[in-house]
């Protein structure tokens, strides 16, 4: 049994990324979820693994998945609840397009406690123990250092846009302050919001409503404990105001985004 929840957020994602890399590039049954959203049979699968792997270690937890919803455990540990992602960017992956991660997030007493993001193809698991922040690759941990000099700006333009006409995160594509400063990027997958807190990326910008997504908990949870300065998209604290999210590697670059998108 995995005594450190940091470590077993690690081999939960670890397992569903192996699915993940497994099935990769073959023959996948899709099944609709809404208008232009799909899961296949590798999301599916890889929730199955994660969560078999989280119901062995802390049968007590609750368990929310992407697929599968809700799971309540024996119930003396229900206020420990685990947010499972199995693939995010479903879409990349389908295209086989190798821009991917496996989310697992624990919450307890609303606070994310633990949490990893891995990357099936590069090997790499990106984790917290709700306090510091590392990515793990060989079996070697080295710690997330934000780094903001590259300039390095991801855009999540995915619907919805609760905050539209307001904010659309494609708007900053046309304004010459943001294009002057910031070099855009879009991969369509929050492994983007694990690289802020590596310093792979200057910022990542969403809207949204995130305060119970199964895809954003263990990013945010990496670059608040990697440092990160991260607010909704006014500047408030996460989860609170107009929602969505700013997640910079330094006050400076954060500063920059807020400015822009309050004008």
């Amino acid at each position: 049994m995995l005594n450190s929840d940091g470590e077993l957020a690690v081999a939960a994602a670890e397992a569903g990324a192996a699915v993940v890399l497994e099935r990769y590039g073959t023959e996948l049954a899709r099944f609709d979820k809404a208008p232009g959203d799909f899961a296949t049979e590798a999301d599916v699968e890889a929730e199955k693994v994660i969560l078999e792997v989280l119901r062995q270690a802390r049968p007590g937890d609750v368990i929310v998945g992407e697929e599968g919803g809700r799971s309540e455990g024996d119930g003396a540990t229900a206020q420990r609840e685990w947010l499972v992602d199995p693939l995010c960017g479903t879409l990349n992956y389908a295209a086989r397009t190798m821009l991917v991660s496996v989310n697992v997030a624990l919450r307890s007493a609303g606070r994310t406690v633990a949490a990893a993001s891995a990357d099936p193809f590069a090997g790499e698991v990106f984790w917290t123990d709700g306090d510091q922040a590392w990515v793990r690759r060989g079996g070697r941990d080295e710690p997330l250092v934000p780094d903001g000099s590259s300039d390095l700006v991801d855009l999540n333009l995915d619907p919805p846009f609760p905050n539209a006409p307001a904010f659309r995160a494609a708007g900053l594509l046309l304004d010459d302050r943001f294009t002057n400063r910031f070099r855009p990027r879009v991969i369509s997958s929050t492994l983007a919001v694990a690289w802020v807190a590596a310093g792979r990326r200057a910022a990542y910008i969403t809207d949204g409503h995130l305060s119970d997504s199964v895809h954003f908990a263990a990013g945010i949870a990496l670059c608040q404990a990697a440092g990160c300065v991260v607010t909704t998209l006014d500047g408030s604290p996460v989860h609170t105001g107009m929602q969505g999210l700013i997640a910079a590697a330094d006050q400076d670059t954060h500063a920059a985004l807020l400015a822009l998108r309050s004008r």
